[in-house]
């Protein structure tokens, strides 16, 4: 079978995504091979079609226990041979599938990389004819990625030691320069196919409140999903317990995850989730990598994450599917102070050298800067995510928060001339620049004691903007900072004025404050677009699709995701020959469910 045909018999596509083909050709032809490529974006097909082309096993190397149980629960559901093994099987399972690969029964099997340290699985592996193997979530083998993974580290000598180097394939969702360069060189990739298709989900719509009250805005979000499925992040795992509790006294279904729970608890929450027995899972960055659910509906981070890096990876875990999404972060001050304690004591890199930790202390303090910028932006967010990716982009997307919001301007030209004068003074007086707290102090003529005693009052900014809230001159502050007049040292996070400053302070440049107001309306549509799905056709496809998952335990994203109902309920197909042309119906799943379907199409 060609490419082609067996992206349709097994997986229901017609079509390559942006490129899939391309890596796919490099993989079958031999060649060492690089994507990053978006969640959601189909990395896995990259190699489990070649998987299935290629004589032998492909070995699958995978950070989480939950990906392996989805995708080998995914492939067995489109027909298709494959398994895992990890340190929480059963011994007796552990040894029949150690057999099943002996006797050649599968075409994939999925690890995680500490199994490369058991010396019976290597030598397991040293019998087998591996053709590919495939490394998801490349990112991790580097220690100047969000998510550094030691284990990564043994990969390339395990692969020297085989007996025949098969193809090596890796894949990663987010990764910056530096970080590409780490997984070739430590991987030691042979002139990989590198292949970059771009960072930007459409599908995902980006927002970031300022609530008063975070906890009654996470409700009420969530009330508006209804009972959609979603992911609530926080930083701390006190927060996850107490949002949780919250939710659930609200009658809202939901379930924690966090490092200190019990194996089995942490288990027994991400089955609720993952087979929407809960809509909501509250958790830390301890959830998540990996995550194959498709329906998720949204993700809410309650706080603000350390990098954008992380986040953009959280953020994504919403719509893999393709539907519409969105991704919404509460931001308040206090999650700076949260983010920075996280960093400052964070138990990572213990195995580095000093030199390195304090190195890799900076770069995340750096990072945690462009994340507060994120926040703070009154420009467009999805544009803000992919200039830190490297990718270009229109200046509005029209599908983020800011962008859809209506903004009203207010020249601030002397506040910022006295702002930018008042730091300069200050770090004249004091030989040293200062903090935002400080300045804001000054400028509102505080009459603290280390005011005094720093002889602050003394100066000519002193008292200048009286009037104003502490609210209103940090506004001001952030304002300055957008627009590169101002920048916050991470390390000690004292303000410093740049070189534009001076086209303010002394040619009198105009600087506008730009004020969130409202939401711009939107008009609904008059009638459906011919082209939109049947709603009533929708629900009673998933209450199908839902039927059959209580009856096969298992989710029901892997019966058909959302995406394949709604086409289904947009095409209304009336024989099996309809049917598979229907996105994401395979020809292994039209034969096991489709008479079930095609029933339930002409019913409605």
């Amino acid at each position: 079978m060609d490419k082609y045909t067996v992206n349709h018999q097994y997986f229901g596509h017609s079509t390559f995504r942006e490129g899939q083909e391309q890596l796919i050709d490099g993989i079958l032809s031999g060649q060492d091979s690089f994507g990053i490529m978006p969640t959601g974006g189909g990395k896995s097909l990259c190699y489990q079609i070649p998987a299935l082309m290629l004589p032998g096993l492909t070995l699958v190397i995978s950070p989480l226990i939950s990906l392996m149980k989805d995708q080998t629960s995914a492939l067995a559901e489109a027909g298709i041979s494959a398994a895992y093994l990890n340190s929480a099987m059963e011994p007796e399972e552990y040894q029949w599938v150690r057999q099943g690969v002996r006797d050649g029964k599968y075409k994939l099997l999925y690890i995680a990389p500490e199994r490369l340290d058991n010396e019976s699985f290597a030598g397991l592996m040293q019998t087998q004819n591996i053709s590919l193997i495939a490394v998801d979530e490349a990112h991790c083998i580097s220690q100047w990625g969000q998510d550094f993974r030691p284990s990564y580290r043994k990969i390339a000598d395990f692969v020297d030691a085989l007996p025949h180097r098969p193809v090596l394939a890796t894949f990663t969702a987010t990764a910056t320069e530096e970080v590409r360069r780490d997984v070739i060189d430590l991987l030691r990739l042979r002139h990989p196919n590198v292949l970059v298709t771009g960072f930007d989900r459409p599908n995902l719509y980006f927002e970031v409140r300022q609530p008063k009250d975070k906890t009654a805005e996470l409700l009420s979000l969530i009330r508006e999903y209804h009972d959609r499925c979603g992911i609530v992040y926080c930083a701390t795992r006190n927060k996850v317990e107490q949002l949780c509790d919250a939710l659930c006294r609200a009658g809202i279904a939901a379930t924690r995850y966090h490092a200190g729970l019990s194996d089995e608890e942490r288990q027994h929450s991400q089955d609720d989730f993952q087979f929407d027995r809960k809509t909501v899972m509250v958790a830390t960055n301890a959830f998540g990598m990996g995550i194959d659910k498709s329906n998720v509906s949204y993700v809410i981070h309650y706080n603000m994450p350390k990098s954008l890096e992380a986040y953009y990876q959280e953020a994504g875990r919403a719509g893999r599917d393709g539907t519409p999404a969105d991704c919404v972060l509460l931001y308040s001050s206090g999650d700076v102070v949260t983010a920075r304690h996280l960093i400052e004591h964070s138990g990572d890199g213990a195995d580095l050298s000093q030199e390195d930790r304090a190195t890799v202390r900076t770069r995340d303090l750096r990072r945690l800067e462009q994340m507060i910028g994120y926040c703070k932006t009154t420009h467009c967010l999805r544009g803000y995510l992919l200039d830190y990716f490297g990718q270009s982009h229109t200046s509005a997307c029209g599908n983020c928060g800011n962008c859809k919001s209506e903004y009203t301007r207010q020249d601030m030209t002397t506040q910022a001339q006295m702002i930018l004068s008042c730091i300069l003074r200050v770090k004249a007086r004091l030989g040293f620049y200062v903090g935002s707290g400080l300045i804001i102090d000054v400028l509102r003529g505080s009459k603290n004691q280390r005011i005094r005693s720093l002889g602050l009052d003394q100066l000519s900014t002193y008292n200048l903007l009286n009037t104003e809230s502490k609210d209103n001159i940090q506004r001001y502050l952030d304002r300055l900072t957008e627009l590169g007049y101002l920048f916050t040292e991470p390390e000690h996070r004292t303000l410093r004025i740049t070189r534009q400053s001076d086209e303010v302070l002394r040619r009198g440049k105009t600087v506008e404050l730009t004020k969130k107001v409202l939401p711009q309306p939107t008009e609904p549509p008059a009638e459906p677009s011919p082209q939109a799905p049947d709603e009533a056709l929708f629900q009673a496809l998933k209450a199908v699709r839902s039927k059959l998952a209580q009856t096969e335990q298992v989710p029901a994203y892997i019966i058909f995701s959302n995406a394949t109902l709604q086409d289904m309920a947009r095409k209304k197909p009336q024989t099996m020959a309809q049917l598979l042309q229907v996105s994401g119906v395979g020809e292994v799943k039209a034969a096991r469910y489709g008479e079930i379907f095609l029933n339930a199409i002409n019913r409605e």
